[in-house]
């Protein structure tokens, strides 16, 4: 195991992810598998990397993460979070410039509970007049 790693946690809808930073070449590990093969989607890749571009570690950091929960857009954005808190934990200075970008930010939204008497969260059933 590394001598020095940097650990942070990351949340979005139903999905959890932990994050591990340890200092390398830049490979993105997520759940035992590369993270090219764990996403299809181009744009889930970008949003991933893009704390590790902005602060210019792409190149410096492995990043080895557990993901459980969710779908691939919630466990995009929950390693997303949690690359960036690792990130501040590393340095200060990386602060102000993810938190401009508002990667910083949990994102709250999470589905509706469903209410009693009603068919889903706001739906409700037909109505008949008799």
């Amino acid at each position: 195991m590394a001598a020095t790693q940097y650990y942070a946690t990351g949340r979005r809808k139903e999905s959890t992810a932990r994050v591990f930073l340890r200092p390398g070449t830049g490979t993105i590990t997520v759940n035992h598998r590369e993270f090219v093969n764990y996403f299809p989607a181009e744009a889930l890749r970008v949003a991933l990397v893009q704390p590790l571009v902005l602060t210019e570690t792409a190149d410096k950091f492995d990043v080895l993460c557990t993901v459980a929960g969710g779908g691939i857009t919630g466990q995009a954005g929950a390693i997303r979070l949690g690359i960036a808190r690792a990130l501040c934990e590393i340095s200060a200075d990386n602060r102000p410039r993810l938190k401009k970008e508002g990667l910083l930010t949990r994102d709250a939204r999470a589905k509706e509970r469903k209410k009693y008497g009603m068919a889903g969260a706001r739906k409700r059933f037909q109505f008949s007049k008799r």
